[in-house]
């Protein structure tokens, strides 16, 4: 057991003396690289986990939680996919889509872009674009409108807003006596909505499922049905299930952990190699205790001796020096904790300001899927990231406060 006075001079050890500052200096230093190792480490880990969430919440915003499709591209029968996914308990919302490329032209601008055809009512329990709408309704696509809702990029890129004209061109032409001419419809933009991922804002358009039916003269085939299912880890049994009980043949199932499934492959890497490099950082911030408690044994050789004379035993003098190296790295990881606990929720808030001052930008749209930076910070991490740099540093009080506890007195004092 340590006694009270054992800790009473671990802790006036660590503290400054007008005798001698420099070696509090260097006890302070050493809970500084603590500190800032340990909340370096945090605010990586939380910008990982806020790339993970925004990744995820944005890609199910506009994919959908599942997908049934055919193989032959288009599904006569979707109605009773529909109907198996509405009796489905697990199936929060289902809604047929179709998909086609074209060429957008707004004056003497044009752009590619995949148009999705989608029911408005239906969509939006699917995959929640209607909040996402920042100008305009999603619901003012009715059958016949011809209304089209796009991406603020693809909005920007064409030069147009709520209310103008824009001519959407297919590949597949009428044939006429003159040659093949391209089809060509005229759309009202009603909507202009934004994910905040490029590949999204960019690229895609919504237009009423009737519309895109008589644009691609599709009939009254689909390309698919979205599921919106109530468990999203289970995406992947539930949509076979709707399959299986819609009894058709030729459909293909897919979900949303499959199609990215490279893509949070990638971040859970990224995050354990940077957990492991940062990590290091932490060990390296730890292991300074080593030259400070060395530093401390040698400028208290004469205090050691002392003790040792008036009836102290090595493993008093032992625990003395865990106690000021204990001392160093449970502030210096506290400190770090509440440092990067800081920085972390207000992370958004900081980037902002900094872009604002500086005129920079730290995330392009254009070049990353998402232009925010965000944090989530998560207990699980928090809590491994101290447990982690606690004991480094515990243990690197180790041999600084052996080597004290050998101290001889007589060798201490020859010389004084």
């Amino acid at each position: 057991m340590i006694s009270p006075y054992e800790v009473w001079i671990g802790r006036r050890y660590v503290r400054a003396r007008s005798s001698n500052r420099f070696v509090s200096l260097i006890s302070a230093i050493s809970m500084a690289g603590i500190a800032i190792a340990v909340a370096v480490l945090i605010v990586v880990m939380s910008v990982v986990n806020g790339f993970e969430r925004e990744l995820k919440d944005r890609l199910l915003s506009m994919t959908a939680h599942a997908i049934i499709e055919s193989v032959e591209g288009d599904l006569g029968d979707w109605q009773t996919i529909a109907d198996e996914a509405a009796s489905n308990p697990r199936v929060s919302a289902a809604a047929p889509y179709v998909t086609g490329q074209g060429l957008l032209l707004a004056g003497d601008r044009l752009s590619g872009a995949e148009f999705r055809g989608v029911d408005p009512e239906l969509e939006d329990a699917v995959s929640g674009i209607g909040a996402l709408v920042d100008e305009g309704d999603l619901g003012s696509m009715a059958p016949g409108s011809f209304n089209i809702v796009m991406g603020v990029e693809l909005a920007q890129v064409l030069g147009v807003a709520v209310g103008d004209k824009v001519t959407v061109t297919l590949a597949e032409g009428i044939v006429t006596p003159a040659g093949i001419l391209p089809r060509s419809k005229r759309f009202t933009v009603s909507g202009i909505y934004r994910v905040g991922m490029h590949e999204f804002d960019r690229r895609l358009a919504f237009i009423n499922i009737k519309d895109a039916q008589r644009l691609f003269r599709s009939g009254d085939k689909a390309t698919g049905v979205r599921l919106s299912v109530t468990e999203i880890y289970a995406a992947a049994t539930i949509v076979r299930e709707v399959a299986l009980a819609a009894d058709q043949e030729s459909l293909v199932v897919n979900d949303w952990t499959r199609r990215n499934v490279n893509l949070f492959r990638s971040i859970q890497i990224t995050k354990s190699i940077l957990f492991v490099i940062l990590l290091m950082v932490v060990a390296v911030a730890a292991f300074n205790i080593v030259s400070t408690l060395v530093m401390v044994v040698k400028d208290k050789q004469s205090d050691i001796a002392i003790l040792r004379t008036a009836g102290a035993t090595p493993g008093s003098i032992l625990r003395i020096f865990i106690t000021q190296g204990t001392i160093i790295g449970v502030v210096g990881t506290f400190s770090g904790l509440i440092l990067g606990l800081t920085l972390s929720l207000n992370l958004e808030a900081i980037v902002g300001f900094m872009e604002s001052t500086f005129g920079i930008k730290f995330l392009a749209s254009d070049v990353y899927f998402i232009s925010d930076l965000p944090a989530e910070v998560r207990a699980a991490d928090v809590i491994t990231i101290c447990s982690i740099a606690l004991p480094l540093a515990l243990l690197a009080t180790l041999y600084p406060a052996w080597r004290g506890a050998r101290t001889l007195p007589a060798e201490a004092l020859r010389y004084d």
